[in-house]
């Protein structure tokens, strides 16, 4: 089945500049995004996604009511959202394998969802620029095929992607949007930021670091605390480096849960 403008068939390949101007509305969407201002966002209800993570939730969720990520470059935030029962995915993607990524987020809404429900999916893409080596065009080009080759209809509701958030100084380009975050109750979706990016942040940034080629796809587009992140992240990697053995023993996960101020607590697992 197709994606969606409108109602109206997509017709792929297009630049994210000719699709906005073929369908005037995402046009304006893309405006009014861009125009926001920034939002702290704090811990209270918050999951925040990193660079290769997908989260889902929906409104039942007693402690998760915000989704949100950040620091995307030539990366790209994904929403896709189910009006009928308001299950949401959030996922940063990199490009590393869009092809398997898609279908991971589809599935991800699927398991929350009853086929008998009314509603439809709805997808928001956000994120990228006019880099120099066009992997922002590359990135946006994926997704917008992957999704088309879905087996349900798809409603791209939200494109603000590469061209659409670029900015230039000083001869070089910026995105204009770094982050968003979507509440799931309301189904808004708004510029941010975040103060908190736990749990096991450090952790969670070395397993995409570590199964990354680069440091950075733009550097001169990074936000200012990423040498401090990338440090941080290479500190913990050198101070753990067999995590498996270190941080999981016994093959156990590391559980977490929301406590009564919105932070995360590790928990202990069943049978330990």
């Amino acid at each position: 089945m197709p994606l969606l403008v409108d109602g109206r068939r997509v017709r792929l390949p297009q630049s994210a500049g000719e699709l906005v101007r073929a369908h005037p509305s995402l046009e304006e969407r893309a405006r009014l995004l861009r125009g926001q201002s920034v939002q702290q966002v704090g811990p209270q209800g918050l999951l925040y996604v990193q660079q290769r993570e997908l989260a889902v939730t929906s409104p039942k969720d007693g402690s998760i009511s915000i989704l949100g990520s950040d620091d995307a470059t030539t990366c790209h935030i994904v929403v896709l959202r189910h009006t009928g029962n308001g299950a949401t995915c959030l996922t940063h993607c990199d490009g590393t394998d869009t092809k398997a990524e898609v279908p991971l987020i589809m599935n991800s809404i699927k398991s929350f969802s009853d086929h008998a429900q009314s509603g439809r999916l709805e997808v928001h893409l956000v994120g990228g620029f006019s880099d120099d080596r066009q992997l922002s065009q590359k990135l946006t080009h994926q997704l917008l095929s992957e999704f088309d080759k879905q087996e349900d209809d798809i409603h791209l509701v939200t494109l603000c992607v590469t061209e659409l958030n670029d900015r230039e100084e000083n001869e070089n380009h910026f995105p204009i949007i770094y982050g968003i975050a979507v509440n799931i109750k309301t189904a808004e979706i708004y510029r941010a930021t975040f103060q908190d990016r736990g749990p096991e942040e450090e952790l969670r940034a070395a397993r995409a670091l570590a199964g990354g080629p680069n440091l950075s796809t733009s550097p001169l587009a990074e936000p200012p605390h990423f040498v401090q992140h990338i440090r941080s992240t290479l500190m913990f990697l050198k101070k753990y480096p067999s995590p498996m053995n270190m941080l999981f023993p016994g093959n156990k996960a590391l559980l977490y849960k929301k406590n009564k101020d919105g932070l995360w607590e590790k928990i202990s697992p069943p049978g330990s």
